[in-house]
């Protein structure tokens, strides 16, 4: 059996990380300035995790804030009005270069802007969105790294097959405005005849929408999967939570999900992606062009699995299926 993590307490760091402060804008040196419009909330510690990420990565580059950068942050949440507000005034700052975090934080940033550089993270096909031109030339002001292939959406329901092999119905939780919610949503389409399972895909707005239509669709045999999205990761609690209260077997898109509760998650290291952005933040401060920074993809994906949440639904894990996994929660 391969190396893994065995994880009993899970503790997610809630502020931003700290490094020395050794690093000094040379006198007279333009303090550079960055814009971060993220997708989540002010005290949801997960992104904070990644925006710790992002900023302690800088840090290493020698860009410290305050000293030699000035990172402006708005954080709009599930609020597509936010998030279309404060892109405009993210923009109207005039900064270098604009960190976006996934589709939802990339369609109103490249809406405001076709000039200044922009770097995505945990973005899901940016060619289809229309964010680039294509992945090895993204050819305007952006450019990035995805979240992963579309392919992955397949695997989820073959592992959830795997787990509970009883599963007959399988809602897919998604966001219909985004590309990911669509081109994930057929992936899953593609085997689900082969895997003789009937799929039911619900889409969500807000999380009061999202908690209806789980408890319709709630029957014996069923189960979620989830998509990415940032609107799945900010309702992320209420998500868990309804599939622990109907009994529903469910596997996620992120590690994080598994942390709180939820059963299974296959998926890149989305916190790594913000320390890569950071990477092409830095060298696009230094004179690089996005339209000459290739897209990268993901070259590992995790398995995780809460053996604690697997008991409680009175599921058992096939030996096979947990010596592949990478991080088992007790």
């Amino acid at each position: 059996m391969r190396r893994r993590d065995f994880i009993k307490v899970i503790a997610v760091a809630g502020s931003t990380a700290a490094w020395p402060l050794s690093v000094h804008a040379q006198q007279g040196e333009r303090v550079r300035r960055v814009g971060v419009l993220m997708p989540g909330t002010a005290d949801d510690p997960e992104y904070q995790t990644r925006l710790a990420a992002f900023t302690e990565r800088l840090g290493q580059l020698g860009w410290v804030d305050g000293q030699t950068i000035h990172v402006d942050i708005r954080w709009s949440g599930a609020d597509s009005d936010r998030r279309r507000k404060f892109a405009t005034e993210i923009v109207a700052l005039a900064p270098d270069v604009i960190l976006a975090p996934g589709s939802s934080s990339m369609g109103p940033l490249l809406q405001a802007t076709h000039t200044i550089p922009v770097v995505f993270a945990t973005t899901a096909d940016p060619v289809g969105a229309g964010f680039v031109e294509s992945l090895s030339r993204p050819g305007g002001n952006a450019t990035g790294f995805t979240a992963y292939d579309y392919s992955i959406g397949g695997k989820w329901l073959e592992l959830l097959k795997e787990i509970s092999p009883g599963v007959t119905r399988v809602a897919v939780i998604r966001d219909p405005i985004t590309a990911a919610g669509v081109g994930q949503l057929a992936a899953i389409q593609a085997v689900a005849q082969s895997l003789r399972v009937e799929l039911v895909p619900i889409n969500f707005r807000d999380a009061d929408q999202l908690e209806r239509a789980i408890e319709n669709f709630a029957r014996p045999a069923s189960a979620l999967l989830i998509a990415q999205s940032s609107g799945a990761a900010v309702h992320r609690m209420r998500i868990v939570a309804l599939a622990a209260k109907h009994r529903l077997p469910v596997v996620y898109p992120a590690f994080h999900y598994v942390t709180i509760g939820g059963l299974m998650s296959y998926g890149p290291d989305l916190v790594d992606e913000y320390r890569q952005a950071a990477g092409y933040v830095d060298r696009i401060l230094k004179g690089e062009k996005p339209a000459d920074l290739p897209v990268q993809a993901p070259n590992k994906y995790e398995l995780a699995i809460n053996l604690k949440t697997a008991k409680a639904l009175g599921l058992t894990v096939p030996p096979a299926l947990l010596a592949r996994a990478d991080k088992v929660i007790e």
